[in-house]
């Protein structure tokens, strides 16, 4: 039988996991996940652990009122308000292709994060209302995403990770590869043949695989990268196609709801 096995919340887009038991769903995904993005201070271009792994050692936890605790090594922790969506507190940022005016969240937090990583930085939040669409020829005009990089939420067989551990030649955690929901019970690399399918009462969506890049070569533990570049050395040699690296599902949410940990899976299409 599938079940749901696992559950992950990420606040702060490439911050630490939070690990959940229950979540609930709304029509950015999975509520508070990845509502808030650092950025460059000058350009407002997006960082992430690609070019700052140190972001990996960032702990960001969401509450209940949508703000975060930040925490990490050597600091002390901060809460930071979700900031109000005024025309006086939008900044310009860069995500990908997308470029869009955002809530920044205030100079505390920016001086914090600026030291924590060693170049001014600001951090934002995205509202509801001002959430991006999903990449051109997917999904519906009521599919939004806010800092994802491009799809709202992502599934990964255990079975597959299963698979390329196997391939690699040792464990390999499963936070490398940053997913929202974990699915076990189905052979490897089942999820890339599903269209729909039911967690409890939910429905899902699976629109796109997801291309995978040099952020899963980063210890999620220390922050430091594989000397032997794994798993993408073995995954590009079953995984490649059209010249990316495959590796877990893109889905969306057909309206809100709440998930648990150990819910059955039903492969609707």
């Amino acid at each position: 039988m599938l079940r749901l096995s696992a559950l992950y919340r990420f606040p702060l887009k490439s911050g630490i996991a939070e690990p959940l038991r229950q979540a609930e769903f709304d029509g950015l995904g999975l509520a508070g996940d990845r509502r808030w993005m650092l950025v460059e201070e000058g350009s407002g271009r997006f960082f992430t652990q690609r070019a700052m792994p140190q972001m990996s050692q960032l702990s960001a936890l969401w509450n209940v009122a949508g703000g975060l605790t930040l925490s990490a090594p050597g600091f002390e922790s901060l809460e930071v308000d979700v900031p109000e969506n005024t025309e006086q507190s939008l900044r310009g940022v860069t995500i990908w292709r997308d470029t869009l005016r955002v809530p920044d969240a205030g100079d505390e937090a920016a001086q914090w994060l600026s030291a924590f990583m060693g170049r001014p930085t600001r951090m934002v939040h995205v509202p509801a209302d001002r959430a991006r669409w999903l990449p051109s020829g997917y999904g519906t005009v009521e599919d939004k995403v806010g800092f994802a990089d491009g799809f709202p939420i992502l599934l990964i067989g255990q079975a597959s990770l299963d698979d390329l551990s196997a391939k690699v030649g040792r464990p390999l955690e499963m936070l490398r590869f940053r997913p929202n929901l974990v699915v076990e019970g189905s052979e490897a690399f089942a999820e890339d043949g599903w269209k729909r399918i039911r967690i409890g009462e939910m429905e899902f969506r699976l629109l796109k695989g997801c291309s995978r890049c040099i952020l899963t070569t980063i210890d999620p533990k220390t922050g430091e990268r594989s000397a032997d570049r794994e798993p993408m050395t073995t995954l590009k040699t079953y995984r490649e196609r059209d010249g990316d690296v495959w590796f877990g599902q893109n889905i969306v949410n057909d309206g809100p709801g709440t998930l648990e940990v150990g819910m059955p899976v039903t492969v609707l299409e």
